[in-house]
This record gives C-alpha cells, sequence and structure tokens, in this order.
C-alpha cells in the first residue's frame, strides 16, 4: 500500500471516530434522559406510595376543629389525593373548603369546638370577610371557639376577634395598622431604559396606565384609594369594635399607635382576653372539653374533616356554581390560572344548555382584562338568560372593570361589603422600543410597507397622530357599549352610568348604594337568592369548570414558568408582573385601575 492510499485510511478512520463519537453522545444523551424521567417518575410515586392514599378522616367525639389558616387561600384549592398535613407539609388552602367545613361543623354534634391558631391569612378582605361570619354563624349553634397565636397580623386578628376567648404569647403582639395601597410606578424605569409608553384611556380614574406614565399618584386616584381603604377599613373596625366591645374611635387610636405591639398594652387596652402559652390555650380546651390532663385533644384540621364531610345525594334541580377567577384574555389557555374568553365560553355554555340546571351563581374574582372577552363573556351571558335561565352574580374579592362587565348581565347581584368593584372605563397602552433598541443596544428599524399603517402595532415605532385619533375613537366606542351594557343589566340610565363610572372604583359597601350591586352577602347567599328566582327548594350544587386534578397540575408545573419565576423573586415579581403587563396586553382593556398590593 503506498503512503497516499494509508494516509486516506486514516482520514477515514478519523472520520468515522468523529461520527461514532457524535452519534454516541446523542444515544447517551436520550438514554440518561429517559433514566431520568423514568427515576423522577417512581421517585414520585414513592413518595405517593409512602404517603398513602388519603382515607376518610376518623371524626371522634369531644374533637376540635383547628383552623391554621397561615398560608394563600385561593377561590377553590386542589383535592389533594393523600394528606400531607402529618408530615409537616400544608395541604392547599381553599376558601369553599373552609367555609364548607365550617358550615358543617355547626351541626356535627361530634365537633365541640373550634380552635383558630391563625398568626396570619394571605387572603383579601372580601375573602376574610367571608370566613369572618361563618365564624358568626357557627357560634349561634352554642358551641365555643377559642384563639391562640403567638403573634397576630392583623388578618389572622380579624379572624380571631370572633372567638369567645382570645389568647396571646406574653412576648407576642397584635400587629393592627390599618390599609395603605402602595402602588408601584414603572416610568423612571422606563425612562432609563428609553422605552416609549403612549397611552389612549376613558376615565379620569382609569389608573391602570399611571405607573407607566407618572412617578407618583394622580390627585383623582390618590381620592378613590383614600377613599376605597377607608371604605375597607371600615368593614373590618366595626366588626373588631363590636367583637371586643370597644368604640371605633379607640380602636382607631390603638391602631394609630400601633399599641398592639406590646403584649401587656394589648391586654390592657381590651386587644385580648389573656395572655398564655400554647399549652396553657390547651389547657383551657381540655377543660372545656372535660378531659383529662394527660388526654391528646383530638384536633382535625380543614383537609381531614373535608373528606368525613357525606356528600349530598344529586337531586333533579341543580344549581350550577361557575368560578370566573383570574384576569379575563382573549381566547384559549389554562383556566385554573385566569379567565379565557374561549375556554369560559365553552364551560358556561355547558352549564345553561344542561335541562337539570335551573340558574346558574355566577362566582366572580376578577380584577378585568380585555374588553373583547369580556363582551364575548357578556353575550353569552346574554343566550343563557335567553335560555330561560337565572343567573345571579357573587362577588369575592374583585369583580371590577372587566370583572363587572361580565357581572352586570346578571339577573341579581351579591358583593361583600369588601369587594372592590365598578372601575367602569377602558384604556390603551402601546409601548415602542424603537428608542430603546438604538439607546442601549445600537440596533435600529427600517421599514418597507404597502400602506401608510402596514406596520401599526408592531412596537417598533410610536403612532402618529392618525392612528392616535383612530384608538381613542376606538375607546371612546367601547366604552360607550360598556355603559350601555351596565345601563341596561342596572337599569339605569347611561348619564347616570357614566357619572359613578369614569374609571372609578368602589366597595361593596359603597357600591350598593350607587346601584352597582343589589345586595352584600356570601356565596351561599347568592345560591338562595338563585334558588328563589328559579322558584326551586330541592336541588343540588354543580361546580364548573371541573377541577384539574393533583397529578394534571404536578406535571403541568414541572414547566410552569410563572410558578419558578414567583418563587425566585419573592415580592419582586409584584415589580416583573407590572412590567409584563405593557407586552402582554392586547388590545383594548378593562382592567381594575391600578396594580397595587394591599398592606
Amino acid at each position: 500500500m503506498t503512503n497516499d492510499n494509508q494516509s486516506e485510511a486514516k482520514k477515514e478512520t478519523r472520520s468515522r471516530k468523529f461520527w461514532r463519537i457524535v452519534l454516541g453522545s446523542m444515544v447517551g444523551f436520550v438514554l440518561a434522559m429517559i433514566i431520568i424521567t423514568v427515576f423522577y417518575t417512581l421517585f414520585v410515586l414513592g413518595i405517593i406510595a409512602s404517603v398513602g392514599s388519603k382515607e376518610k378522616a376518623t371524626v371522634q367525639n369531644k374533637s376540635v376543629l383547628k383552623l391554621n389558616l397561615n398560608q394563600p387561600i385561593s377561590e377553590r384549592a386542589v383535592d389533594m389525593p393523600f394528606d400531607m398535613s402529618s408530615y409537616g407539609y400544608s395541604n392547599p388552602l381553599g376558601l369553599n373548603d373552609i367555609l364548607a367545613v365550617i358550615k358543617h361543623a355547626a351541626g356535627d354534634n361530634r365537633i365541640k369546638d373550634i380552635y383558630i391558631n391563625t398568626s396570619s391569612a394571605s387572603a383579601s378582605p372580601a375573602s376574610l370577610k367571608e370566613i369572618h361570619d361563618a365564624l358568626v354563624e357557627f357560634k349561634k349553634s352554642g358551641k365555643f371557639i377559642y384563639a391562640y397565636s403567638d403573634n397576630y397580623y392583623q388578618n389572622g386578628y380579624y379572624l380571631a376577634t370572633v372567638a369567645d376567648s382570645v389568647l396571646l404569647n406574653p412576648t407576642g403582639s397584635v400587629d393592627l395598622r390599618g390599609y395603605a395601597f402602595q402602588v408601584m410606578f414603572y416610568k423612571g424605569l422606563l425612562d432609563k431604559f428609553n422605552v416609549d409608553v403612549q397611552i389612549i384611556r376613558h376615565g379620569q380614574f382609569k389608573s391602570a396606565v399611571e405607573p407607566y406614565m407618572l412617578d407618583k399618584m394622580s390627585e383623582a386616584n390618590r381620592t378613590q384609594l383614600t377613599v376605597l381603604s377607608e371604605s375597607l377599613w371600615a368593614t373590618i373596625a366595626n366588626d373588631i369594635a363590636a367583637a371586643r366591645k370597644l368604640s371605633l374611635d379607640s380602636l382607631n387610636q390603638i391602631t394609630n399607635q400601633m399599641s398592639g405591639y406590646m403584649a401587656e398594652t394589648a391586654l390592657s387596652q381590651g386587644l385580648v382576653d389573656r395572655l398564655a402559652y400554647a399549652s396553657d390555650a390547651e389547657a383551657s380546651l381540655r377543660k372545656k372539653l372535660n378531659i383529662g390532663d394527660d388526654e391528646n385533644i383530638h384536633f382535625i384540621t380543614v383537609s381531614q374533616y373535608k373528606s368525613a364531610i357525606p356528600q349530598p345525594k344529586a337531586q333533579s334541580n341543580r344549581i350550577a356554581v361557575v368560578y370566573a377567577v383570574g384576569s379575563i384574555y382573549d381566547g384559549k389557555g389554562d383556566e385554573s390560572q385566569n379567565i379565557y374568553s374561549d375556554n369560559f365560553i365553552k364551560t358556561f355554555r355547558k352549564a345553561y344548555k344542561s335541562d337539570k340546571v335551573k340558574a346558574i351563581v355566577l362566582r366572580i374574582n376578577s380584577p378585568g382584562g380585555s374588553a373583547l372577552a369580556s363582551e364575548n363573556i357578556w353575550h353569552e351571558i346574554e343566550a343563557a338568560k335567553k335560555a330561560g335561565k337565572i343567573v345571579v352574580t357573587s362577588m369575592g374579592d374583585y369583580a371590577a372593570s372587566g370583572g363587572y362587565y361580565i357581572a352586570c348581565n346578571s339577573n341579581y347581584i351579591i358583593a361583600q361589603p369588601n369587594t372592590i368593584t365598578g372601575s367602569i372605563g377602558v384604556f390603551g397602552m402601546i409601548p415602542s422600543f424603537q428608542n430603546a433598541l438604538k439607546s442601549n443596544l445600537g440596533i435600529t428599524i427600517d421599514v418597507a410597507k404597502t400602506h401608510e399603517h402596514s406596520d401599526f402595532g408592531t412596537g417598533m415605532r410610536a403612532l402618529d397622530q392618525a392612528e392616535l385619533d383612530m384608538m381613542q375613537q376606538s375607546i371612546e366606542d367601547i366604552y360607550g357599549t360598556f355603559m350601555q351594557r351596565v345601563a341596561n343589566g342596572r337599569k339605569m340610565t347611561v348619564e347616570q352610568v357614566d357619572s359613578i363610572g369614569q374609571g372609578r372604583v368602589w366597595a361593596g359597601t359603597d357600591a350598593i348604594k350607587i346601584g352597582l350591586v343589589d345586595k352584600l352577602g356570601s356565596l351561599d347567599d347568592a345560591i338562595d337568592k338563585a334558588a328563589e328566582l328559579a322558584g326551586i327548594t330541592n336541588y343540588s350544587l354543580e361546580y364548573y369548570p371541573k377541577q384539574q386534578s393533583f397529578f394534571e397540575i404536578l406535571f403541568n408545573n414541572m414547566n410552569d414558568t410563572e410558578s419558578r419565576l414567583a418563587s425566585r423573586l419573592g415580592h419582586l415579581y409584584f415589580t416583573y408582573q407590572g412590567l409584563e403587563n405593557i407586552i402582554r396586553a392586547e388590545g383594548v382593556q378593562a382592567r381594575l385601575p391600578f396594580e397595587l398590593e394591599i398592606k
């Protein structure tokens, strides 16, 4: 063999070696991923097997329902296939479950008392009010409620004041401070990056756009937020003052001075009944239950007791409870997180097309969103009414802007005193990144187009005057339609709606005075009203949409970027959400006029 042939053979050998390594690596990677997936699945299944399936809880005589609400409370919680509480983890809490177990416990002779062991509760004012009122109703059964915590934060303390006896750790505190609305403004950040945002709106109070155009609240926004915060505070202040036998002036003075931060002062001023430790609280419970000092108290949690409640028999007449929770978007999406018009309409149609469903309760907890999606949902509610169905709306924490748009077509509307509602107004927000790209990255934009406005709305240039005029006209038209929908639904004139509209936000206590709602009350009140209007007495409840199972959520969340961002960013996630609204908002928006955190 010549030297040339030997050299060629060596080259072929190297080539084969290269591809063998590449292909081997690819096969190895695929096999590794398969092995990892298998091991992950076995790991999850192993955890499930080790925990065991959730069995029906045993409710012994002289049981005590223990309310520990120190975690986020959603409208509806995921139904866990196993109980994690005995392993040191919290089961998800749904407002529906909390209310159901409190209501059932009142008539259960095995449940003697409720023990509120809650320092705080991650819920908005309206949800807290529903839990508070359910506890008040429980006491009418003649049973006792104890409350103990090492420290009480405002939400937890509000619930604790229902108790017959409120105990506080001798080194603890009661954190009463009232309500503060903190609005975050992004104009300075946008200016730093040279991002231009053009705003088109109708309504002097429609301030959802203010964080992108101002560096502080407008006077109109400050006015409405002040009135709103005072209305929200008045609701819980009246309840606390009545429960603790304090005057409102005294309670407000205590709150202004933050007197509850010293345990002795909290006791002397009547915020708590006794300073004690957890062991003392349990000793008092044993005495009330008439059991020995060495006997264990049979505590039962919300999730455990929920499994012990028998399911009612299905009746021929049904009331459908349809949940509308989250921001409103066009099209399809994950309906466990937000309201997507296509998904919601399909679900709502399934409810009202059923011959067994005689009435629908629409449970809304939404700050609004897309005006187009809201109009499409409004139209479907109109179709349900034309089909002869009664529609009653129950407002949760929010039913504002687009949330009110879909509520206003109901036969009857019930809200909590501290539900945030109204916000009848619309806006458009169009960002331009042209200057930002040039000044920060040196990127310039050029365009070749067939028509004058072919590149309209791309975000790569500012709108010209003709486009701004067109957008403004669109805003005015949609606002006019919004007002007409409210006027028809609430039997008002358009002028009356405009006088309470303009994007203004109202608490439930004020909304009832101006005709936006019919009654103050709970979801149960809405169900009772729906039955009354439909003329039925014996009925069962159906809930829509169907909740995702634990496993569906588990595997969906493996790629849930939002959840990971929220856990990583903590409080800064709120800032991320505000900036995301600039990019994600499509078309004209009917959204709550502020992004805020309630402190």
